[in-house]
């Protein structure tokens, strides 16, 4: 399981023109799942995230987390983060999870960083989405299992 981080001061999704999620100051996460991934994962991953010192403490150094800050987070469902581009020019995605599965435990990763007390907020599995966000910093980082 991947998630790609970026620390933002706000993010905004939109799916068929409407906007189905919007959140404040905190973390967007593009969430992409493989195969062979499992519930521990969605667990692990959550945990990390909430507790991820990416905020600035009174010294200004990255030293609090979403958990410190009463941040958001925006979780976006990213099966191309799975993207193989090693060979030609189309990347290929064998990795990423099936859908099902895929689902699963994008749910179960939002429940998981809902259950650490993180406000949650999603965009629409499976949906072609428009994501707007401000990165502040910029911070991007990425988490693996």
């Amino acid at each position: 399981m991947r998630a790609l981080i970026q620390r933002v001061k706000y993010a905004k999704v939109s799916a068929g023109g409407e906007t189905v999620s919007e959140s404040g100051a905190g973390l967007l996460v593009f969430l992409g799942v493989c195969r062979g991934d499992e519930a521990k994962d969605a667990q692990y991953l959550a945990k990390k995230t909430a507790r991820l010192r990416v905020f600035a403490d009174e010294a200004g150094k990255l030293n609090r987390s979403l958990l410190e800050t009463a941040g958001e987070a925006m979780v976006v469902s990213q099966f191309t983060l799975y993207g193989d581009c090693r060979k030609g020019l189309r990347p290929g995605f064998d990795r990423a999870a099936p859908a099902e599965k895929a689902n699963e435990l994008y749910q179960a990763f939002l429940a998981e960083l809902a259950g650490e007390g993180i406000p949650v907020k999603s965009g629409v599995f499976q949906a072609d989405m428009l994501v707007e966000l401000g990165n502040d910093g910029p911070v991007t980082l990425l988490l693996e299992t």
